[in-house]
């Protein structure tokens, strides 16, 4: 065999290429090299080589050859004829030769591509789609159609009444069921703050939710009263709020669970009393809180049986609509006209319910016991919010008062009959002309901060579309139209009667009936274009729509000292299918729209917690800050890990979300540990938690050495309903959202007990001058800071944060997440020193990740490297390296956390947020949240003249800022 190799005329190199890359063998590699002749480079010479003799093979096999080389040869010819893209055979001729008929004629491509381009033409034909039926721009463009397609696009996400106006000049956004308007298109973020402080500003607030209560007045009190709490302020049972003459606001928790279980903020407004001894209670509260409210209620009022179940028609699709001929009675009579082409006028768009419910939910629920029906009236009655000084100017331009009518203007409709029947009524007259002339004195207040908080105003309007000026003009008060400056001076002192509070927006039927009976807008264009002389304004005398609405007001910035009553203004509640009938209006006078971007700005401006975002202690907060962690986490993974922060070596241990659980334990261990506030001859009677559970225990050695026994029992602290809160087995302080299933206790609070705040607000105040300090705190009746004053507080609020603002005393800018510290006494001497000393700065820590997550790399890089051995490298596993690397991210601290407050140099008191460059004060200005335990801590240990000061750094800066903190009651 070896003689007939060499008669094959190939060399030595040749031959050995074509026998190692021969992918088909199948026969031993013994055959080629004898059994002591290394294989292998490593036993050749100094210089690498080996012989030509060595690595020439004494023998192969004949047959064992050509099968390899059989399969080689066709593995290469199915290669080729195999086409490696998608275009058809006269597409791969060379351009000089393609000719445009040889798309659809065979004949003429070459004669050796005709059989495959014959294949191809009867794949296409088989594989060919039918042709979409999509109608042209006119017909998509019909009503009905595009009613259609409205429906359609609404199935998950509803849309408000002025969602259309929005989506052309606005960033739209899908949030809590809706798609709502975020911020707008045009630059306006200053326009926007000088509305709300000078002019007037908009928003439809048509989204947030309502609820109706109706049953009997001490049963609705008896067991809403479960539900709140007089410690932090207002309740339902409130004498000017139970009248019905003023709208209140409170927050709800679950029933008997004050001060844990947070639902959320709300709004609420009784119906004035009547003849009928049931009352009927609105409840106001923002989308995110609905279901757990909700819930609540129905719970507490044992309404487990649905009164009526509310099924909606279900939305037709494109085809279906055209071919039903008896839509447009089905669903609007007014609009059955004919047109000039003879066909069937389109009916109007139908009125959608809510979509942050099922459809095919109840939603009214009834219960037999205690007789209280619970409906919900989303999206059944309209909201809009005007912000501004000039905003009831707005309204009085915009809204003229009904006139009187006696006589039906057509037998065959129920256009205002209920206006007729209330007309007839003498008292019911006389109350509409003394809400118009209340209406009209509104006129000559300056601001509706005059007003008294939550002033509600009844009131019964013409529609708004016939007194359309003719084109966009700014309103502005008229000093010289009204001069009775007695009765405005009355008005707001004494406020509005208690009967002017009255609405027929109250009743459900006739708000049905206005919205049923409401003139389309091709009506009204229709009459405008009949009129006489051209522009002149609309007169429709006994036909013009009669629209029951609700004023309310809301004061804007109470707490604090400066800037009061800045932010106020007037909600308007009107039945839905009004929305653009009224949105239009207001905006032909002159204000600017916001989306949910100014809104959060209204409320930074106001230092007002806003919702969801600043109620970490309730579900929706939690549920916010989730999402927001997730968000923010997934932006700084999308750069690379040289373009983004490093927030390890910054010292930031969590960037992108706040550990409000881990902050308020640690400061409880810290403050145990140090015992600080040990006062032996306080009673510790006093304490509404038993020897050894208290917070400052008098023997230090007793916690440092304590049993098992005694960790459980302290875990398991029970306080009264008078202190604050229960930790029963916190097993994960990291995850601030999870609640233990079995106990349900929470792991921290937010502090609103009112006469709690108003004594740290005094105790914050910073003295300058002679005892000025001292003297607030007596005037506002409150305690001075000592250890027998702060030992209760301590006891009974372990875990608690409290709401501060912060504005800077030099340059920068808070962002959000910035953490809030204590500042040191060198901290505060050198500021005393030098008065442009910014602050200190973080030293640099070291990143003790970087070098575990470059070995984690190396050992998977290697780990593909040598997946092809049989057996894996010691110690290299696939499962370890991916739950190792799982939690590990360059640039952020891994799980578990470490201590947080002594974590880095200057020692945590709490977190940001919200925070920015405040237009309204012309510097930095932030909000947060602060654990009540460290600052009490912090206050103690601070001069006078320095009470309230701390320090800021944004999560990406190692520089320190002082800011002044203030708690605002």
């Amino acid at each position: 065999m070896a003689g007939d190799v060499r008669s094959e005329g190939l060399s030595q190199h040749q031959q050995q290429k074509f026998l190692h890359q021969s992918p088909g063998t199948s026969f031993r590699k013994d055959q080629y090299f004898p059994k002591g002749q290394n294989r292998g480079g490593r036993g050749r010479g100094r210089g690498g080589c080996q012989s030509a003799s060595d690595e020439m093979p004494r023998y192969i096999t004949a047959s064992t050859f050509a099968q390899a080389r059989a399969a080689e040869i066709n593995a290469m010819l199915k290669a080729v004829a195999q086409k490696s893209s998608n275009s058809l055979v006269f597409q791969t001729l060379p351009r000089h030769m393609r000719r445009r008929a040889m798309s659809h004629n065979v004949r003429r491509l070459p004669r050796r591509l005709r059989e495959i381009a014959r294949k191809e033409a009867e794949k296409t034909v088989h594989q060919k789609k039918e042709q979409s039926k999509a109608k042209c721009r006119k017909a998509r463009r019909r009503h009905i159609n595009l009613v259609a397609e409205f429906n359609r696009r609404q199935r998950k996400n509803i849309w408000l009444e002025t969602h259309i106006w929005h989506a052309k000049r606005f960033h739209m956004i899908k949030k809590w069921g809706y798609c709502l308007a975020d911020r707008p298109t045009e630059k306006c973020y200053r326009a926007c703050y000088r509305a709300m402080t000078k002019h007037c500003l908009l928003q439809d607030l048509s989204y947030y939710c309502c609820l109706e209560l109706k049953g009997k007045e001490n049963e609705l009190l008896k067991q809403l009263a479960r539900v709140c709490s007089p410690d932090t302020g207002l309740t339902f049972g409130t004498d000017f709020c139970l009248s019905g003459r003023f709208q209140g606001s409170l927050d709800l928790y679950r029933a008997d669970r004050y001060p844990e279980d947070l639902l959320g903020p709300v709004t609420f407004i009784w119906k004035p009393r009547d003849v009928s001894e049931n009352r009927q209670l609105w409840i106001w509260m923002h989308p995110a809180l609905k279901q757990d409210i909700l819930s609540e209620l129905k719970a507490i009022f044992q309404c487990s049986e649905p009164e009526e179940i509310c099924i909606p028609e279900p939305c037709a699709t494109l085809i279906q609509e055209e071919k039903q001929t008896d839509t447009a009675v089905s669903l609007g009579k007014k609009r059955k006209k004919e047109d000039k082409e003879g066909e069937k006028d389109v009916p109007v768009k139908k009125i959608i319910g809510d979509g942050t419910r099922d459809p095919l939910q109840p939603y009214s629920w009834a219960s037999p016991a205690t007789g209280v029906v619970i409906s919900d009236q989303t999206m059944e009655i309209l909201r809009y919010r005007l912000i501004g000084p000039l905003s009831h100017s707005v309204l009085a331009e915009t809204l003229k008062a009904a006139a009187l009518q006696t006589e039906m203007a057509d037998s065959e409709t129920e256009l205002n009959n209920w206006w007729v029947e209330s007309c007839k009524d003498s008292e019911k007259v006389s109350l509409h002309q003394r809400q118009t002339a209340i209406f009209e004195l509104l006129e000559g207040i300056s601001s509706p901060a005059e007003m008294l908080a939550g002033t509600i105003l009844g009131l019964t309007v013409g529609d708004p579309r016939v007194n359309l000026p003719k084109k966009k003009t700014k309103t502005m008060p008229d000093p010289e139209k009204y001069k009775d400056y007695d009765k405005v001076r009355t008005l707001t002192f004494e406020g509005i009667p208690l009967e002017c509070a009255h609405s027929f927006i109250w009743d459900q039927d006739i708000r049905k009936n206005v919205t049923e009976n409401k003139i389309s807008e091709q009506d009204l264009n229709r009459m405008r274009s009949q009129l006489l002389v051209p522009g002149s304004q609309l007169d429709l005398g006994p036909s013009e729509s009669k629209i029951p609405v609700l004023l309310v007001q809301h004061p804007g910035k109470m707490a604090g000292e400066d800037r009061p009553g800045w932010g106020s203004g007037w909600d308007i509640y009107i039945p839905k299918g009004w929305g653009m009938a009224f949105w239009i209006p207001l905006i032909y006078r002159g204000v600017r729209v916001g989306g949910l971007q100014e809104g959060l700005k209204h409320s930074e401006y106001k230092r007002t917690p806003h919702t969801p975002n600043d109620y970490p202690d309730c579900p929706a907060g939690i549920q916010f800050a989730k999402e927001l962690e997730n968000s923010l986490l997934e932006k700084f993974k999308r750069r690379p890990p040289a373009k983004r922060s490093n927030y390890v070596k910054l010292g930031t241990l969590s960037p992108f979300l706040c550990p409000w659980g881990q902050l308020t334990k640690n400061w409880e261990e810290r403050m145990k540990a140090s015992g600080e506030f040990v006062c032996p001859s306080f009673p510790h009677t006093e304490s509404p938690s038993t020897e050894g559970q208290g917070l400052c225990d008098p023997k230090p050695e007793v916690v440092e050495e304590a049993s098992p026994e005694t960790d459980k029992v302290e875990e398991a602290m029970e306080i009264s309903s008078e202190g604050a809160i229960m930790t029963e087995g916190v097993a994960d302080t990291q995850d601030f959202g999870e609640r233990d299933e079995t106990t349900k206790k929470s792991i921290f609070i937010v502090l609103r007990n009112e006469k709690l705040l108003m004594q740290l607000s005094a105790w914050c105040y910073p003295t300058s001058g002679k005892d000025r300090r001292v003297r607030l705190v007596s005037r506002l009746g409150q305690e001075e800071m000592t250890e027998r004053a702060i030992l209760p507080i301590l006891l009974s609020y372990p875990r608690a944060l409290v709401w501060v603002s912060l504005s800077l005393l030099r340059k920068g800018n808070p962002e959000l997440h910035a953490m809030i510290c204590i500042p040191t006494e060198e901290d505060l001497m050198h500021l005393s020193k030098d008065q442009l000393f910014c602050g200190p700065q973080e030293p640099k820590h070291c990143d003790i990740f970087k070098n575990k997550i470059q070995r984690l790399k190396k050992q998977q890089k290697k780990k593909a490297n040598v997946k092809d051995l049989k057996s894996d490298p010691p110690g290299v596993s696939d499962e370890e390296i991916t739950e190792e690397r799982k939690d590990l991210i360059l640039g952020l601290w891994a799980d578990p956390l470490p201590d947080v407050t002594s974590h880095c140099s200057r020692t945590l008191l709490g977190y940001v947020t919200r925070g920015d460059f405040s237009l309204a004060v012309g510097c930095g200005e932030a909000l947060g949240f602060v654990s009540v335990t460290g600052l009490l801590h912090m206050l103690h240990s601070q001069p006078t003249d320095k009470k309230g000061l701390v320090l800021l750094r944004t999560p990406a800066s190692l520089q320190y800022r002082f800011a002044r903190l203030t708690i605002e009651v």
